[in-house]
């Protein structure tokens, strides 16, 4: 890395958030660990203000802010946590890649569904196999025995 990529994070092919815009909550990890967890702050909180980033056009910020609802406060402020690891450093880097992802998922635009009807060729086939296992089901029925 270059020294004026360290200083981005790259989310898609035209957009990338300044770390500067980034901010990191450190505190005390939850669950067993013993000596190490009550010591150390290994539990990251990613804090990124989604509502006023200069980063994203209108368009974008809207699509995020309906995509990304579970993670935002009132304020659109977003909040992630890491705290799987016992290394603060892998919670970071964790968690700044989970962040990538979700904002890029977050970013991409859904394709248009175009409807489609199925050919006659097709609808004719459907409704003779339907013929078919209707007339297999109507010829079970009670087997009666031979009368010798």
């Amino acid at each position: 890395m270059r020294d004026g990529e360290k200083s981005v994070l790259r989310i898609t092919d035209k957009v990338s958030i300044s770390l500067a815009e980034l901010s990191f909550r450190f505190s005390r990890s939850s669950g067993p660990g013993g000596q190490h967890a009550n010591r150390t702050e290994t539990r990251v909180e990613l804090v990124f203000d989604l509502a006023h980033t200069p980063r994203l056009s209108e368009d974008q910020r809207g699509r995020a802010l309906r995509a990304l609802t579970p993670y935002l406060d009132q304020n659109g402020v977003m909040h992630l946590v890491s705290q799987s690891t016992r290394s603060q450093v892998r919670n970071r880097q964790e968690v700044l890649d989970r962040f990538q992802g979700v904002l890029r998922d977050a970013l991409r635009i859904p394709k248009k569904r175009i409807s489609t009807t199925p050919r006659r060729a097709a609808r004719e086939k459907r409704l003779e196999e339907k013929r078919r296992r209707s007339d297999v089901k109507k010829r079970r029925g009670r087997v009666l025995p031979d009368s010798e």
